[in-house]
């Protein structure tokens, strides 16, 4: 049996976990997950209820998107988005790990403004500005955020960055950050990115 992964289409958690699954040609099911009614049965392997887990034949459980990409990966990398070269990895899992410790709570405070009146949408988005900054900085090198080429990085980084594009559009493509604005169009509109954003055929 082929391994089954619970997915949320526009979860940025998730679209990175099926990128690494179509790069790496790995072959899985995907369900296709309805967030106010979430299967029984994913939430029996991963009473954490969100989205990705990838379910094994065996009963084994992968619950963080980090760890299926790598996993994915690990069978088959054509693209070498891991590094052999650990201090790069490290490099990688660093800047990974500000994305979602530091910049994903700022981006979702952006998103949900409203939710949060404390303050204005601005502001929030202010707040997040620096990771744009250094991704920005990063990019001015060569188009890409670490070793000159597609990482592990860039593709579990975007997601949140197009998240984030989404909030304000007019604001984001009018800002100063073009070499961001140019990678993520790049990425959204590879072939790989529209391959897995494709909704299931009924």
């Amino acid at each position: 049996m082929k391994p089954l992964l619970y997915s949320f289409r526009r979860c940025p958690f998730a679209i990175r976990a099926r990128l690494a699954i179509k790069i790496s040609g790995v072959m899985v099911e995907m369900q296709e997950v309805s967030l106010r009614a979430k299967p029984k049965e994913m939430l029996e392997c991963s009473p954490k209820g969100t989205v990705p887990v990838l379910r094994f034949a065996d009963g084994q459980v992968l619950e963080q998107s980090l760890d299926i990409m790598r996993w994915a990966l690990a069978q088959h990398d054509p693209e070498r988005w891991l590094d052999a070269d650990q201090t790069i990895m490290a490099d990688m899992m660093a800047l990974i790990r500000r994305n979602d410790e530091w910049f994903k709570p700022k981006l979702d405070l952006y998103k949900y403004a409203v939710r949060y009146p404390q303050h204005s949408e601005a502001y929030y988005r202010e707040q997040a500005e620096p990771f744009l900054a250094e991704l920005e900085s990063r990019l001015e090198q060569d188009g890409h955020l670490l070793a000159g080429r597609y990482t592990l990085a860039d593709m579990a980084i975007f997601p949140f960055i197009r998240q984030f594009s989404n909030v304000n559009p007019d604001w984001f493509y009018a800002s100063k950050y073009s070499h961001l604005i140019r990678w993520l169009h790049q990425l959204t509109a590879s072939e790989l990115f529209q391959g897995i954003m494709q909704k299931e055929a009924d």
